[in-house]
């Protein structure tokens, strides 16, 4: 008995995807809900368990092609796994991630084909190789492979010199939304900059019984998240969007993050973040990132944001403008927080400074409004009781 594999609903509004990997060739067994392939969608990656136990008998729709919903990607036999046809010998990386005893993470084994790794050591449960394992090998920490081969769907150049890659699907669509972001908004940046002493302090002060208490560190993102809540109350404009003719303004805070991952950039958010404490905003900000690491994010996670924050500080820049997250009307930048001598009461001291910016939609808000909504970022980080008594 034949069973089909079909590209599983991909989503609102995604109506194709493409083949990323197959972690089975034809002719190989297969469990009930065992990972056959990812698809690549141009919001997140979509894995493709089977639905039944067999032997892959045949593969439809090769890595690199582009599929519709619904479409057919595999045929599984059911029952006793039949010999393998003759076909072309399967992928080294594919080869041997198959014939573990030990299902490795499908994050992890998409890294290891693509960069031709046969043998990592895993450290997940049961030898099990997981995401993180793959990204030490790559990075020189455990034993690296004997030659790392570039990605698939590479066009050859005339010049030896230059590599063609094809875009993702994910990156296309990147770079489609930021384009489509400046040349539909009226796009403005203000900047600011924010002495982090008190949030520094208080932070080193009840890190330790925040973790005891809450089980998750206590870091700068909640302080920087209850900041803008606080300051979108009084500047609700920044946490609207434009309808067509009409000015659409949010009674809540859905507060997208953005994270950088290895395959482009994303923007989990966490929904009714301004109902949230210290730590349920911590615990979010935790499981999302966690999820984006392992290229587990679903298109409900991404979906519903009102403003967004993005650190380029975790990678250490000290000023930038960040791009708005359309249909949103503010993203506020984060950078690396740096040494710098100020004036502080007629006295030159050392203090820990940190630029922030602002860019908005100036169709929708004006510039005294993002100047306030800064300064309320500022004041409320410089002293944080405020967030406390809502000054």
């Amino acid at each position: 008995m034949s069973t089909e594999v079909r590209v599983p609903t991909l989503g609102e509004s995604v109506t194709e995807a493409t083949v990323a990997t197959w972690f089975k060739q034809p002719g190989d067994a297969v469990a009930v809900d065992e990972m056959l392939c990812e698809l690549e969608t141009d919001k997140v990656t979509v894995e493709v368990p089977s639905p039944v136990a067999g032997t892959l008998s045949e593969i439809v729709a090769a890595e690199g092609e582009t599929v519709a919903a619904d479409a057919l990607l595999a045929q599984i036999s059911e029952g006793t796994a039949a010999p393998a046809p003759k076909t072309e010998a399967p992928k080294a990386a594919a080869a041997a991630t198959a014939a573990k005893d030990i299902e490795d993470a499908p994050s992890a084994k998409k890294l290891m084909a693509e960069n031709n790794l046969t043998d990592v050591d895993g450290t997940g449960k049961d030898g099990r190789v997981m995401k993180e394992d793959v990204l030490k090998a790559l990075s020189g920490s455990a034993p690296a492979p004997a030659a790392i081969t570039p990605t698939p769907q590479i066009a050859q150049s005339d010049d030896p010199r230059e590599e063609r890659v094809k875009m993702t699907r994910l990156r296309q669509t990147i770079a489609k939304r930021l384009k489509d972001s400046q040349n539909t908004a009226a796009m403005l940046t203000t900047y600011n900059e924010v002495d982090m002493t008190e949030v520094m302090a208080l932070r080193t002060q009840y890190k330790d019984l925040f973790l005891k208490k809450h089980g998750v560190k206590l870091g700068f993102m909640s302080f920087f998240t209850k900041a803008c809540i606080h300051a979108l109350n009084e500047v609700p404009e920044v946490n609207a969007e434009i309808d067509g003719t009409d000015v659409v303004y949010k009674k809540f805070v859905n507060m997208g993050i953005a994270a950088g991952t290895p395959t482009g950039l994303v923007v989990p958010v966490i929904n009714d973040a301004d109902q949230m404490s210290f730590a349920g905003i911590e615990k979010a900000i935790s499981v999302m990132g966690g999820k984006a690491r392992d290229g587990k994010l679903s298109m409900a996670d991404m979906q519903g944001g009102t403003f967004t924050i993005s650190n380029g500080g975790v990678y250490g820049s000290l000023m930038s403008s960040p791009i708005l997250n359309p249909p949103q009307s503010g993203i506020l930048g984060m950078h690396k927080i740096q040494d710098r001598p100020m004036a502080i009461n007629g006295e030159v001291v050392i203090r820990p400074m940190m630029y922030l910016a602002l860019s908005y939609d100036h169709r929708i808000v004006d510039g005294k409004g993002a100047v306030t909504f800064l300064v309320r970022v500022k004041e409320a980080l410089e002293d944080p009781r405020r967030l406390l008594m809502d000054l």
